[in-house]
């Protein structure tokens, strides 16, 4: 009989690994030689689509996202293929109307999506809704809600029990704590997953990055305290800012009443293949990888991902120098937008105004996306903003109390008249996604691709 303790693992090598490591440029072909192998292991599932993954395969290695999806699933059979989704912002960093919203969820599950990963960057339950229902809808796959864990002076256990009852409530299969910082401790992690644990009616997941070098020991007692699944990524591209090594954790539990019950021997191959593959894609894209862990993330919040984009736009403009100021500058702008967690694109957004803080003096340059945080227009904020701030950032401008979707006039039949504008009359539906999603980058992509199709 099977152990009831055994703890499931999620690996991320094919999204969130690369996604962390490689600013997410492993290609197709640097997956498909282990992918069947993969399907042999014993996952809980592979996390290998959605994130940064969609509008960089397009941008940088001029891949069709889609294409991808569909040639995973048909090496993969057995294992249920899982993506990211940003809930209202889908793979963006706006929210979308809902049109868009229903019609991505159903294209990515006819493409080969088996699991959703739903999450806000504000846990804004509204800027849920759409997805989950969509995707509820289909019967065809699960829905994961995810809690973005952060700490703040108004986050609390209270407050993060209540946003995972609310996805509950809202039909989910299972919850996540995103952790995408890294900053869970261990012990905070024991107390957090005991109590929804105790509220909790379906399986839990835990999501967290080494950044601060606390990944392995907050697995290890979120396991003790019951967590169900955890997310980890084969070495070559996990640990650092990344997810605790999928070998590291399959052994640490060997033995154990939590056993994962895969086979280490499997992995093996496995790592050697994305050993090759790291050191490829570090050499074409010309990267500098994270090489040590930042405990200080836990005091300045940035995701591990960011923190190398923000060090190469300060870079690009000369300013690399002045990197740690940014960083001391984050929790400043964070507090006076109401501390949203930083996640896609609340960090991006946060980040961005730091720098324009230390370069040119504090809030002499805001954003629109600062503005628009201020106006609702993301959703609600966790905290409060105070109201000299919001007046210098909006006037007397109303506040939005709704929600946000709720303004948004359908997109899609725009998408199609546009592309057809642009001398692309009949695409497909996923096509039309893509140019809706990210026109800038989309509609280069379709011109090179029909270019090499005319050939």
């Amino acid at each position: 009989m099977k152990n009831m303790a055994r703890v499931k693992i999620t690996e991320t090598v094919l999204r969130d690994g690369h996604q962390s490591i490689a600013a997410t440029r492993m290609r197709l072909r640097h997956m498909i030689p282990v992918l069947e192998a993969m399907d042999e292991v014993g996952y809980n599932a592979l996390e290998c689509w959605g994130g940064a993954t969609f509008d960089t395969c397009m941008r940088f290695l001029d891949e069709d996202p889609w294409e991808r999806l569909r040639t995973l699933k048909r090496y993969v059979k057995k294992t249920p293929l899982q993506m990211l989704f940003r809930g209202q912002n889908i793979l963006g960093y706006r929210n979308y109307a809902d049109d868009v919203v229903y019609e991505f969820v159903n294209r990515a599950i006819d493409n080969g999506i088996d699991i959703i990963r739903v999450f806000d960057a504000l846990n804004d339950p509204r800027n849920l809704e759409s997805a989950i229902k969509a995707a509820k809808d289909t019967k065809a796959v699960q829905v994961q809600g995810a809690l973005v864990y952060t700490i703040s002076p108004i986050h609390t256990m209270e407050s993060f029990t209540k946003v995972a009852l609310e996805l509950q409530a809202m039909g989910v299969d299972s919850v996540c704590i995103k952790d995408m910082s890294g900053l869970l401790t261990p012990y905070d992690a024991y107390n957090l997953v005991r109590m929804l644990k105790k509220h909790l009616h379906v399986p839990l997941e835990l999501h967290t990055h080494c950044t601060c070098g606390l990944g392995e020991m907050t697995y290890l007692k979120a396991i003790e305290a019951g967590v169900d699944i955890v997310d980890t990524a084969l070495s070559p591209f996990g640990e650092v800012t990344s997810q605790p090594a999928t070998e590291s954790i399959v052994m640490a539990l060997q033995g154990s009443i939590y056993n994962t019950d895969i086979d280490v021997e499997r992995l093996w191959p496995l790592a050697d293949h994305f050993k090759e593959v790291r050191k490829e894609v570090a050499e074409e894209f010309k990267l500098t990888m994270p090489s040590q862990i930042n405990p200080a993330v836990r005091k300045y919040q940035i995701p591990g991902g960011m923190l190398t984009n923000l060090y190469n736009q300060l870079k690009g403009q000369g300013a690399e120098d002045r990197f740690d100021e940014v960083l001391t500058e984050m929790p400043n702008v964070r507090r006076d937008l109401g501390y949203p967690p930083l996640v896609t694109p609340t960090s991006q957004i946060t980040g961005s105004e730091a720098a324009l803080n230390v370069l040119y003096g504090r809030y002499k340059i805001i954003t629109n996306e600062v503005r628009d945080i201020v106006r609702g227009k993301y959703g609600r904020v966790p905290g409060t903003i105070d109201p000299e701030f919001r007046k210098l950032c909006i006037g007397d401008e109303p506040v939005i109390d709704y929600r946000p979707a709720d303004d948004l006039e359908p997109e899609l039949d725009k998408a199609k008249e546009t592309l057809a504008q642009e001398g692309f009359p009949d695409m497909s539906p996923e096509d039309v996604l893509s140019f809706a999603l990210f026109p800038e980058v989309a509609l280069p992509f379709f011109k090179k691709r029909q270019e090499r199709e005319n050939k």
